[in-house]
C-alpha cells in the first residue's frame, strides 16, 4: 500500500476522535456530504449486507456521483409515506450511511450493486440537485460499551427470543449464521440492530428502533418487538398444523371411499360413477331428435367422456356440456289448439274490454289453424304500465294450448345472457333462450320477452343485436348457442315482447316484430275489471268471505278517479288492496257485521285523493287545452299566452319543454306574425309586445310534435282577447305553411278528453282512419273536428266571426 492511499487523521472525525499516530485508511473515512437515497418500506440498520436494484434516473445519477468519489459512500433514508413521492419533506430525519463494495451493473437507466452499511447519521441539511437528494450529516458512530449487568440481561433475553424464535421457525438460523460470521452476540448494539432487522415489524416501528442512540433503551425497543414476533410466529405454527390436520384427514377419508367405491364394484352393489351417468345420457337421447350435427357433436362427447378420469378438470366440463345437450327438448313438441272460439272465451274470461286486441290475437289464431303452425311470429304488446300485457301472454298460452315461459330482459347489459358463454370460460352456461326451453320442456312454448324496450348494452355487448338472430323467423330455425355450439330450432317457438313505448327499441329488432298496442282503460272499464277480477281476488288473499266487504259503485268510481287515474289497473289494485288490509283489521279487532265502503268513507280507508279534478280554464283569453301522449297513457295539456307592452318584439317559452316542442313554439309564434291580419289584429302587435307562452306543471319535462295547433290558437286568443269555445280540446303539429300534420295516441288522447270533461275535439284530418277504428264507448258524445291547415282549427275554436 503506497503512501498516497494512507493519511493520518489525528484530528476529529466528525464528533469521533482519533488517537494520534492512528493511521486511518483515506477510503474509510466517511465523508460529511452524501448522496441520500429514499428507502421503503421498512429502514436499513447498520453492519449489513444489502443487494440494491435502482432504476430511477435521479437516483443513478446519485450513485455516479457517488462511485466518483473516494468513499464511495450513499445514505438510506426511510421515507414517511410511502404513497407519497421521494422529496425532503417526505424523509426521516435519522438514516444509515453505507459503502458500496461491488457494482455489479452501472447504466443510464439502471444500477445493481452491493451495499455494506456502515453507521447511523442524522441529517443536518438537505438540499437538492439535478434531481438527486444530498445531505450534510453527523455520524452517530457506535461506541465500544462496557457491558454492564444491566446490558447483560437485555442481550441474553434478545440471545433467548431468538433461539425461541429458531425452534418455531428454523429459516431464522440461516441468518443468525451470517450475522455471527460478521459479527458477535456480545456486542449489545449490533445484536439489537440485527434482532430488529430479523422481524416483521411495521418500517415506522423499526425507524424508530433506528433513532434510538441509547443501545439499553434500543435492547428494551426490539425486546418488545421480538415478542410480538413470537406471538405471530406461534399463531402461524398453530394454523398450519390445523391445516395440515385437516388435509390429513381428507386424504384418509378420500382413499377410504376409493377403497369402498372398489368394494361396491367387485361386490355388484352399485355401478361406477360414470357409467351411470353414460347410461343416463343414453337414455335420455332414445327419447329425443337431434339434428344430424347434435347428434355428431354427441357422439363425440360421449366418446370423449368414457375415456376421461372423474378426477381429470375437463371430466366436468364433458359431463355439464352432455347434461345440457341430452335435457333440451329436440323434436318435443306440444299439440296446438287453433279453436277460435275457445281462445275468445279464454281471452274474454281473462280480461276485460281490450277487443281490438283480442280481435287481433284471434285472427292470429285462425291463421294458425288454416296455415297449420304459427311459426314465424314475433308479437310485440305495446301500453303503459299495468294494462295486462303479461296476463295476455299467458292467455295466448292458455288458449293454444302451449307452455308458458316468462323473462325479463330490462337492464340486461351482457350479450351473453342471450346467446350463452363459450365453454372455455368457468362456469359457463348457455343463454336465456336454451334455458327458457329447458324449463319450458317442449321446442313450441310461449316465450315472454318482458320488457323489450329496456335493454341496456355495456362493454359486454349489445344483448338487443344479440336478439336480432333469435328473433328473425329466417335465422332462428338454426339458432346457434356460444355454449352448445350446435344448431337448435327456435322457429316453432311463439314469442311475444313487452314493452312501455316503442322510441328506445332499435329499429332493426323492432321491425322483426307485429306491434299491437294496449291503450289503457277509460272509468267504466276500469270498475268492470275492479268488479269482476281485482274485487274478488283481493278478498281471497286477504282471507275474507264473500259478503264480508262490498264496495258501492260511486265509491268505486271515485277510487278509480281520484286515486287510480294512470292507464293501467295495477294502482288500482293496490288501492282496493289496501281498502281490503283496513276492512280485515276491522275484523280480526272483533267486527262482526258486513263492511259496505260508500263515498264517503274513503277518506277513512284510503286517505286523501291523489288526484284531483282535471280544471279545465275556459272563459280565459290565452288558455287553450291540449291533448298530450305520455308513457302512462293520455293526458291534458292545457298551454297560457300574454303579452306585455314593451318598446321591443320578444318570445319567452317556460314550463320545463323539450327541444321539439320549444321548435312548435317558435313554428307558432312565426305562423301567427305572419297572418296577424287574417285574424283581425294589428299588423304591428308583435312589435309592440313581449309574448310569454307557458305550459302549467313546469316540474314535469314535457316534449313532443303534436302541440303546435294548441300554441298558435293560445296566441291567437290572446292578441283577440277572445277565449276559445267551451269544453274544447284539440292537439296537431303546425308548419309554417299552415299545414295539420298527424300525430300519435290517439285512442289515448280520446280517454284523456272523455276523463277530463271534454266535449269538442280537433284532430289532424290524417287521423281520421285512427279515429274511426275506436270502439263505440270512447266516441260515444264527443263532436269531433279533424283539421286539414289551420283555418279550419280556427274556425272551429273561435267561430265564423
Amino acid at each position: 500500500m503506497s503512501e498516497k492511499d494512507i493519511e493520518v487523521v489525528e484530528a476529529e472525525i466528525n464528533g469521533k476522535p482519533s488517537q494520534p499516530g492512528t493511521l486511518v485508511l483515506a477510503s474509510e473515512v466517511l465523508p460529511l456530504g452524501v448522496p441520500i437515497i429514499p428507502i421503503r418500506p421498512r429502514p436499513a440498520f447498520p453492519n449489513m449486507l444489502i443487494p440494491m436494484a435502482l432504476d430511477d434516473p435521479n437516483q443513478i445519477r446519485a450513485i455516479k456521483h457517488a462511485m466518483e468519489s473516494q468513499a464511495q459512500a450513499i445514505g438510506l433514508v426511510l421515507v414517511k409515506d410511502p404513497e407519497k413521492p421521494d422529496g425532503p419533506d417526505n424523509l426521516h430525519a435519522v438514516g444509515v450511511v453505507g459503502k458500496i463494495v461491488k457494482m455489479i451493473h452501472l447504466g443510464d437507466d439502471n444500477a445493481q450493486f452491493l451495499l455494506n452499511t456502515l453507521e447511523r447519521f442524522k441529517i443536518v441539511e438537505l438540499h437538492q440537485s439535478d434531481g438527486a437528494s444530498y445531505a450534510t450529516v453527523s455520524y452517530q458512530y457506535g461506541t465500544e460499551l462496557s457491558v454492564n449487568p444491566e446490558l447483560k440481561a437485555y442481550s441474553m433475553a434478545v440471545v433467548s427470543a431468538l433461539k425461541e424464535l429458531v425452534q418455531i421457525n428454523p429459516l431464522y438460523s440461516e441468518e443468525i449464521k451470517m450475522f455471527l460470521g460478521r459479527s458477535s452476540l456480545e456486542d449489545p448494539s449490533k445484536l439489537a440492530d440485527f434482532a430488529a432487522s430479523l422481524t416483521s415489524a411495521d418500517g415506522q416501528e423499526l425507524q424508530q428502533v433506528l433513532e434510538s442512540f441509547d443501545v439499553r433503551k434500543r435492547l428494551d425497543m426490539v425486546l418488545t418487538l421480538l415478542k410480538k414476533e413470537l406471538e405471530v410466529s406461534r399463531l402461524q405454527t398453530k394454523i398450519t398444523k390445523q391445516i395440515e390436520e385437516k388435509i390429513s384427514r381428507q386424504q384418509r377419508e378420500f382413499f377410504l371411499r376409493e377403497q369402498l367405491k372398489a368394494i361396491k364394484k367387485e361386490l355388484g352393489l352399485e355401478k361406477e360413477g360414470k357409467t351411470s351417468e353414460i347410461e343416463k345420457f343414453e337414455q335420455r337421447l332414445k327419447e329425443l331428435k337431434l339434428n344430424d350435427e347434435a347428434q355428431r357433436a354427441v357422439a363425440d362427447e360421449l366418446d370423449k367422456f368414457r375415456l376421461l378420469e372423474p378426477s381429470s378438470p375437463e371430466y366436468h366440463v364433458t359431463r355439464n356440456y352432455l347434461d345440457w345437450l341430452t335435457i333440451l327438448p329436440w323434436g318435443k313438441y306440444s299439440k296446438d289448439s287453433y279453436n277460435v272460439e275457445k281462445a275468445r272465451k279464454v281471452l274474454d274470461r281473462d280480461h276485460h274490454g281490450l277487443n281490438d286486441v283480442k280481435d287481433r290475437i284471434t285472427e292470429f289464431i285462425a291463421v294458425g289453424k288454416m296455415k297449420g303452425d304459427i311459426s314465424g311470429s314475433i308479437l310485440c304488446l305495446v301500453g303503459p304500465p299495468g294494462v295486462g300485457k303479461t296476463s295476455i301472454g299467458k292467455s295466448i298460452a292458455d288458449a293454444l294450448g302451449r307452455s308458458f315461459f316468462r323473462f325479463s330482459l330490462g337492464g340486461m347489459r351482457d350479450e351473453a345472457e342471450i346467446k350463452g358463454h363459450r365453454r372455455t370460460y368457468i362456469g359457463a352456461m348457455p343463454g336465456k333462450f336454451l334455458q327458457a326451453m329447458k324449463s319450458a320442456g317442449t321446442a313450441n312454448p310461449v316465450l315472454m320477452l318482458d320488457e323489450i324496450d329496456k335493454i341496456g348494452a355495456s362493454f359486454q355487448g349489445d344483448p338487443a343485436s344479440a336478439l336480432l338472430e333469435v328473433l328473425d323467423p329466417e335465422q332462428n330455425g338454426s339458432f346457434r348457442d356460444h355454449y352448445l355450439d350446435v344448431p337448435f330450432d327456435l322457429s316453432n317457438v311463439l314469442f311475444i315482447a313487452t314493452a312501455n313505448q316503442l322510441d328506445t327499441i332499435p329499429a332493426p329488432l323492432l321491425d322483426r316484430m307485429e306491434v299491437i298496442r294496449l291503450s289503457g282503460y277509460v272509468l267504466e272499464e276500469k270498475m268492470e275489471i275492479a268488479k269482476r277480477y281485482l274485487i274478488p281476488k283481493a278478498m281471497k288473499n286477504h282471507g275474507l268471505k264473500h259478503g264480508q266487504v262490498t264496495i258501492r259503485k260511486d265509491a268505486l268510481a271515485a277510487i278509480v278517479d281520484g286515486w287510480a287515474r294512470e292507464a293501467g289497473v295495477r294502482t288500482l289494485e293496490n288501492r282496493i288492496k289496501k281498502l281490503m288490509r283496513k276492512a280485515a283489521m276491522e275484523f280480526a279487532s272483533g267486527r262482526t257485521e258486513a263492511i259496505v265502503v260508500s263515498k264517503k268513507d274513503l277518506h277513512d280507508y284510503l286517505g286523501q285523493p291523489v288526484f284531483t279534478t282535471e280544471e279545465i280554464f275556459e272563459g280565459v283569453p290565452g288558455v287553450v287545452t291540449g291533448l298530450a301522449w305520455t308513457s302512462m297513457g293520455g293526458a291534458t295539456l292545457p298551454i297560457e299566452a300574454t303579452a306585455m307592452a314593451s318598446k321591443g318584439k320578444g318570445f319567452r317559452q317556460t314550463g320545463q319543454l323539450g327541444n321539439v316542442m320549444i321548435e312548435s313554439s317558435e313554428i307558432a309564434y312565426s305562423f301567427v306574425m305572419a297572418h296577424l291580419k287574417s285574424y283581425g289584429a294589428p299588423a304591428d302587435y308583435f312589435d309592440n309586445h313581449f309574448v310569454h307562452l307557458h305550459v302549467p306543471a313546469g316540474a314535469t319535462p314535457k316534449d313532443g310534435p303534436s302541440a303546435g295547433v294548441t300554441m298558435a290558437t293560445a296566441l291567437i286568443s290572446m292578441i283577440k282577447g277572445k277565449p276559445v269555445r267551451k269544453k274544447l280540446g284539440m292537439t296537431g303539429e303546425l308548419t309554417l305553411t299552415g299545414r295539420v300534420l298527424p300525430i300519435g295516441g290517439v285512442k289515448e288522447k280520446t280517454i284523456a278528453a272523455r276523463r277530463a270533461g271534454l266535449k269538442v275535439l280537433i284532430f289532424p284530418e290524417a287521423n281520421k282512419k285512427d279515429f274511426d277504428e275506436l270502439p263505440d264507448y270512447l266516441k260515444e258524445g264527443l263532436e269531433v273536428h279533424f283539421a286539414k291547415e289551420y283555418k279550419d282549427v280556427a274556425k272551429i275554436a273561435f267561430g265564423k266571426a
